[in-house]
């Protein structure tokens, strides 16, 4: 490969990193204005959104557009923010990547003040130039009513959807997480802060 071919991969590269940055603000952007035209066109037509709770669960295009249409039914103001965003082109197809985000949310699910932390689990795949999120893995540290905020975190069962309390994806499952218990807290010994 001549220098050149590497300079115009790297800066494929680049370019793909930037674009799919702008790709997770846009996502952001669609759920908080309940832009369902610009929210579906974030997505291949055979992407997969999922949860490893299960609330939230849709396969293909269509299906998505659909479990949202459900979600935003009863979501007023709503505010979605990114923070970190790591993202890795495939060297071996630079038409495919995978990222993982972390981000928050203020949001009013059936006039409820609530807040939430998620990180995301992505793939994505550029068609026709554009990038695109193939798989999108919602998982969630807390999502509580802004009331129950300062308790909240000291709950296993901190992800509140309706009526439903579900235990939070993470930390608790990570095997990191657990070692790292197993090894250093005595059984009973809870750390507060």
């Amino acid at each position: 490969m001549s220098q050149l071919d590497e300079i115009m991969v790297r800066l494929d590269r680049l370019e793909s990193v930037e674009a799919i940055r702008s790709l997770v603000t846009a996502y952001a952007i669609a759920c908080d204005e309940h832009d369902m035209l610009r929210l579906t066109s974030l997505f291949t037509e055979d992407a997969v959104f999922t949860s490893p709770n299960g609330a939230m669960v849709a396969n293909g295009r269509d299906a998505i557009a659909d479990m949202f249409v459900e979600t935003l039914k009863i979501r007023g103001p709503a505010f979605h923010w990114t923070h970190d965003v790591s993202v890795t082109v495939d060297v071996q197809d630079p038409n495919r990547a995978a990222g993982l985000v972390y981000s928050h949310a203020e949001t009013t699910p059936n006039g409820v003040v609530s807040l939430a932390a998620m990180k995301y689990f992505d793939d994505y795949r550029r068609e026709e130039g554009q990038w695109r999120f193939a798989k999108r893995v919602i998982n969630f540290l807390y999502y509580v009513p802004a009331v129950e905020y300062h308790t909240g975190l000291n709950s296993e069962h901190r992800v509140v959807i309706g009526a439903d309390r579900l235990a939070a994806d993470y930390p608790e499952s990570l095997s990191a997480w657990q070692d790292f218990h197993r090894t250093h807290v005595l059984p009973g010994e809870l750390q507060q802060g």
